[in-house]
């Protein structure tokens, strides 16, 4: 193939260095990164508790900006329109005691396969904190960064257990939080390999590994022009040092052009299937989801976007709650159906709730704030009982009223499942003895493990 001028190369070098960047982040190609030494991976650092794990993946769904527990999975008619707005006629489920929003049609007929926490809190208000805290399960201020449950995940049920697959242990559909440094200590083997793109569009152009307008030929037909311009590797060729690049770079290609990154092809299921989970961005990245997980990945994150209705958040939920539904309701029923339910953790929480009283004032319009002192989340599968109801807020939703979950609650229950030990240290590169999450929120009351739905 012929140089059809400079932006051939720049293009396929862009691409194959961001596909490097996340095997390396992955596997650790090149030694120690992020300051550990390899040896604090050793299995003398592994966790002292060897639990019995009922998950092997998760699927966390982050609903990124902080639902309305009251327009969601929490609604409180009775508390009158300033609290409620046009949501008043919450519907039944198939739990006793469990009513949700009346546009959640799907999961009220699947309530018997998740569970819903009532009382989630943490006080904070601030979306960078508060998702550092719900996602790490440690409270702000200790002076560490802490690394998120999804990085805890890739060191433990990766690197750890000894993860082979090109595909990442830690996947981010699509797009970084951005909140916080999701890796925290651990350094940037363990951060997520966020795909970009938009899985609801043909092909899924997925960051480094699917090529808009290009045939796997013509990839081939880069790759060998690539390596005939590094006339540098050509004339180190018997240099010992750079094999691990070269076994690099074949494994960044095997992921492009082999059967790995087929993952990512939609075009493989039938179109019942993705109608069913909505031809739009969220709902085919709960199809994606599905078969990461069916493969094997251990921590698939989906970050959702738009929850953040400080205006018009009854116009927006009308858009937005349907859209939910449809995706989050196949993805548990298909879950369910191919037997990969019971081995699969899905959450659905974000940073925090919204104000229970509607700001019904310009430039508001109905809007609702931040509000960490009490919110919802629903957890399935992967060990977790499905139709029960955990905790209790007061009638209008402003404050826990019975049975207090933390983020460390939560955090600490997943790992349990997965078999990991929350007490356990991680290796810190300060040399501190730092547990996965501590057994009781600092400064908090109540709390503690959520043996109604372990």
């Amino acid at each position: 193939m012929k140089p059809r001028g400079d932006d051939v190369v720049t293009i396929e070098l862009t691409r194959r260095e961001t596909l490097l960047g996340a095997l390396v982040a992955a596997f650790g190609v090149f030694g120690p990164l992020g300051g550990l030494p390899v040896s604090a991976f050793a299995a003398g650092n592994a966790p002292a508790a060897a639990l019995k794990p009922k998950a092997k993946s998760v699927i966390l769904l982050w609903m990124w900006g902080g639902p309305a527990h009251l327009d969601t999975f929490d609604p409180k008619p009775a508390a009158g329109y300033d609290y409620c707005g046009p949501f008043n006629a919450p519907i039944a489920t198939k739990t006793d005691g469990l009513r949700i929003n009346e546009l959640l049609v799907g999961l009220a007929k699947l309530s018997d396969k998740y569970s819903v926490i009532h009382s989630m809190t943490h006080g904070n208000n601030g979306h960078e904190t508060a998702a550092y805290m719900v996602q790490t399960g440690n409270k702000a201020g200790d002076n560490i960064v802490h690394p998120g449950i999804g990085a805890v995940v890739s060191l433990r049920k990766g690197y750890d257990a000894g993860y082979s697959s090109l595909v990442p242990p830690y996947i981010v559909l699509t797009d970084p939080l951005g909140r916080f440094s999701e890796a925290g200590f651990l350094g940037e083997r363990f951060t997520s390999f966020a795909t970009g793109g938009d899985p609801s569009q043909t092909p899924f152009a997925v960051e480094g590994i699917v090529a808009v307008g290009m045939t796997d030929q013509q990839q081939r037909d880069r790759r060998d022009l690539l390596q005939h311009l590094n006339t540098m590797r050509l004339a180190m060729k018997d240099d010992v040092r750079l094999a691990a690049l070269d076994q690099c770079d074949a494994q960044a290609y095997d992921l492009i052009l082999g059967t790995a990154g087929k993952v990512f092809d939609l075009t493989q299921e039938t179109d019942a299937v993705r109608a069913g989970y909505g031809k739009t961005k969220f709902g085919q990245s709960c199809l994606v989801a599905r078969r990461l997980v069916e493969k094997g990945v251990p921590f698939v994150s989906i970050n959702y976007p738009g929850w953040d209705t400080h205006k018009e958040n009854f116009q927006v939920m009308k858009r937005k709650l349907p859209e939910f539904d449809t995706g989050i309701s196949a993805l548990i029923a298909d879950l369910s159906s191919r037997g990969l339910l019971d081995s699969t953790i899905v959450c659905c929480v974000g940073e925090f709730g919204r104000t229970p009283k509607i700001m019904w004032d310009a430039p508001w319009n109905g809007g609702r704030g931040h509000w960490g002192d009490c919110f919802s989340a629903l957890v399935a599968g992967g060990g977790f009982k499905g139709g029960q109801v955990v905790g209790e807020s007061d009638d209008k939703g402003e404050q826990v009223k019975d049975r207090p979950v933390h983020p460390n609650d939560l955090v600490r229950a997943i790992c349990e499942l997965l078999g990991i030990d929350p007490d356990a240290s991680l290796p810190d590169p300060a040399g501190l003895t730092v547990a996965v999450a501590p057994p009781v929120w600092p400064g908090g009351t109540g709390g503690g493990r959520l043996v109604e739905i372990l």
